[in-house]
Formats: structure tokens, sequence, C-alpha cells
């Protein structure tokens, strides 16, 4: 098993160290790994957990990145300063999370590369929680409600292992579903442990920051958008991503979770009222997406993000003050990144 030690979890926070966090602490201790905690107005003013680099607002706005500036008070996206903290010190892997998913026992390093995945046939949206449970009553945040009554794709094991810059755990006890969801049949619910997924060109599925492995190669996907509805702008960059990673010939993994969520609070009503935009357009997002001409290779990741938000700032999915963050991050990953 290789070391952790250029690995860094990242995650954003207005409390104090929870169990979760502990114990996400604890584990990448294991493995040499470190934690990058962003903070934000109303988070604690320090952070009481040893080898863990916590970034006050004032620690972002002194960071030297030209992103921070450009950045919301009050916002998930202040984890994009967590990414660029974590790139400039030499991660050579990324995984993401939140504060309320604390690590199973099967939670250990990922490898970029993925044994044993099963494909799925066809193209379109694919319901993959459906591919990790028998249960047909459940779906992930952003899956367009138009499409819940599909039959799940046939699964079929890959032969060869998969190249996977982009890694997606599921989550027990509280999964990522939307608030149709947990207002009409919210429960407990753990999902069976079977060999992951891999989505290729032409496949969709929303996936989240919640429990996520990133590569160097995919490193400028992991922005998190600004000026979007919060229930959503994880969502959207999952749909950017996956645009972008057809263009590098690979496809997103989604494997068997590796967390469990103690969920934070939340207001249903209002998570509803604040998902309405991706009930409305995801699907156009995705149609946006296809038809868009991105160039081939690692090479071309950056410019091709630029295209995307480009494209969606003139369907007026974004507004144009998204532009200059978009600018601004890869500003900061070319600079940072190694030659």
């Amino acid at each position: 098993m290789p070391q952790l030690s250029s690995c860094y979890a990242v995650i954003t926070t207005i409390q104090a160290p929870t169990v979760a966090v502990r114990e996400l602490h604890r584990r990448l201790g294991e493995f040499q790994g470190r934690l990058v905690v962003a903070g934000d107005k109303k988070g604690p003013p320090e952070f009481s957990l040893p080898n863990c680099d916590f970034l006050s607002l004032v620690d972002q706005e002194a960071s030297g990145f030209e992103l921070a500036a450009h950045l919301p008070i009050g916002h998930y996206a202040r984890k994009n300063i967590g990414y660029l903290h974590a790139i400039r010190s030499g991660a050579t892997c990324i995984y993401e999370t939140d504060d309320d998913n604390a690590p199973l026992a099967s939670w250990t390093l990922r490898r970029e590369q993925v044994a044993d995945a099963r494909g799925v046939d066809g193209t379109g949206w694919v319901n993959v929680y459906r591919q990790f449970t028998e249960d047909p009553q459940i779906w992930p945040r952003g899956f367009p409600l138009e499409r819940l009554g599909d039959a799940p794709p046939a699964a079929r094991t890959l032969g060869a292992s998969v190249d996977a810059p982009v890694q997606q755990g599921l989550a027990n006890g509280s999964p990522d579903v939307d608030a149709v969801w947990r207002l009409t049949q919210d429960r407990p619910f753990d999902f069976e442990t079977r060999p992951p997924v891999v989505l290729t060109e032409g496949q969709w599925c929303p996936f989240n920051t919640q429990s996520t492995w990133w590569w160097p190669r995919a490193f400028p996907l992991l922005y998190v958008p600004s000026h979007c509805s919060f229930r959503m702008c994880d969502i959207w960059k999952s749909l950017i991503a996956q645009r972008c990673l057809w263009a590098l010939g690979v496809g997103v993994v989604f494997h068997a979770p590796e967390v469990h969520q103690d969920r934070n609070p939340h207001n249903y009503l209002r998570d509803f009222e604040d998902e309405v935009p991706g009930y409305l357009q995801n699907a156009r997002i995705a149609s946006i997406l296809e038809k868009l001409t991105l160039a081939p290779g690692a090479a071309a990741v950056a410019d091709n993000l630029l295209l995307c938000y480009q494209a969606l700032v003139a369907e007026n999915i974004f507004p144009p003050d998204e532009w200059p963050l978009v600018k601004a991050w890869l500003a900061d990953c070319q600079r940072i990144s190694p030659a």
C-alpha cells in the first residue's frame, strides 16, 4: 500500500471539529495524510487538531490566490481555496468531503486505476444509486425527476482496469438525495457493497463533493461555482467535470460507500426551493455541454473548462459574474501546478 503523504483531504466548515472530522483526521494519520479546512465568517477562529491546515478568512485573503478576492463570504465555494492550498502544497491526490461524513472501516487510500469495475449499457441519464441496491426508490441529488421511471441499464464487468482520475463514493446512513426524497420518504438508507461502476462518454449522473477522490489531471475540474443556488453548486460542477472527462478519454467512477453520513440539520422546504433550478435545468445543462467540441488530452483541460462555462453563461445558466471567478481559479491553478 503506497503512502498517503501526498494526499490531502479538503473540507469547509463553520463548526469546531465534529466527530466525523476527528475520525477522518485519525484515519488520515494512519497514512501520513493531511487535512485542509477552509473556514468562513461563522466558523471557529482556529481548529484544534494537530497536523491540520486550518485556513481562516484572514489566511485565505493572505494566501496570494487571485480567486480569494472574488469568492463570496458565507458560501460553500470557499472550499476552492482549500483545493488550491492542497495543490500548492504538492498534493498528488485530493479527497474532498464534508464535516458530517465519518469514514467507515472500508475507508482507505484509493488508486487512480480501478480494477473489477462494471460498465452500463446505453447513453443518457443513469441512476447510479440503482446499481448499488435493489430498492427502486432512491436517486442522487441532481438527477432529473422526469427520468426516475427509467429502468436501470444492464451492467457488465469490464475485463481491464479503468483509468479513473475522479471517483465518487456513495454514503450510507443519510445518502446524498434531493429534497423531494427527503420530504416524501426520508429514512436511513444503506447501499450494498458491489463493484464500482464507471460512466463513460454519453452517460450522465450527477455526483457531489461529499466523498470524492481527484487526481492531478482532473484538478482544474475541482472548481465550485459561486453564482448559482447552494444546492446545485457541486451538482453543476459535476456535470461540467463529466463533460471534460470525456475529452480526456475517461469517465467518472462511482463506488460503494466508504463513509457514513450523520447529516447536519436541514430545512427540507428550503432545500427544495434551492434545488428548483436543478429540477428545471439539469437536463438542459447536459444537452448544452454535450454539443460542445472540446479538445482531447490533459493539456486542454483548463481551456475545456473555460469553454463549458462560456457556453453556460451564454445560455444564462450562470450570470456573467461567474466568469471572472473561473478565470481567476484557472490562473491560480496554472501558477501553482508543477511544471
